[in-house]
């Protein structure tokens, strides 16, 4: 998505808590000719993020913010009565209030228009068994997705989410084999899904198009599910 977004034209931040993904991404758009900057970044803390924004502020306005910072890998597998408050709470802060603190400190800093995209998850639309905090955690994007989106709709920024299927990255590599089967068994789209299947969306949630699209939830998985 940030390599998509630096071919489009944007200079592009790529802010992230694991040094060596953001540095290699960063560089990778920088080779390819494009304007990128790593910045460290951990959404469960707030100094972090606070620290985000006045890095970012000098170079100009934030003209879109893709909120993608979440903790997926290993946290299914038990029954929502077997969760400890812990692993709750953990979830609830990355995934839940992480876009929430990253838009609140980003939003003075983005011009009129603006965009900002939350990335959710389709498991909260289907309502995955034994991964009722992570789900809970998605669902909880959606809801504030379209809670921001009736707050800036007046002042010209659109807030969408995108819902992926189960993707093959790093973050699912411990997902049992029967959830991805039932993927496999229920998609439309027969193949696997790629991380570069998202980034034509996401493109065009931060782009001009899509000026007029505002608090819609895209679930974009090869029509696992369909609404």
């Amino acid at each position: 998505m940030a390599r998509r977004a630096a071919a489009d034209g944007y200079r592009v931040v790529v802010a992230e808590l694991n040094e060596e993904w953001g540095r290699r991404t960063a560089a990778a758009i920088q080779d390819a000719g494009g304007e990128a900057e790593f910045v460290p970044l951990d959404v469960a803390d707030p100094v972090s993020v606070e620290a985000l924004a006045a890095r970012v502020a000098p170079g100009g306005p934030v003209y879109a913010l893709v909120n993608n910072a979440a903790l997926a890998n290993g946290v299914g597998g038990k029954y929502f009565q077997d969760l400890d408050v812990e692993a709750w709470d953990r979830l609830m802060t990355v995934n839940a209030r992480g876009p929430w603190l990253v838009a609140k400190h980003l939003l003075p800093l983005m011009p009129r228009p603006g965009r900002i995209v939350n990335i959710a998850s389709d498991a909260a639309l289907y309502g995955s068994p034994r991964l009722a905090h992570y789900i809970a955690s998605k669902g909880a994007v959606i809801a504030l997705t379209r809670a921001m989106a009736r707050e800036l709709g007046p002042e010209g920024i659109t807030v969408n989410a995108v819902a992926p299927g189960l993707t093959e990255v790093e973050a699912t590599e411990t997902v049992p084999a029967e959830r991805h089967a039932l993927y496999a068994n229920n998609r439309a789209i027969a193949r696997p899904q790629q991380p570069d299947d998202l980034v034509g969306m996401v493109s065009f949630l931060i782009g001009e198009e899509s000026r007029y699209l505002t608090g819609q939830v895209i679930a974009v998985n090869g029509g696992f599910t369909m609404h």
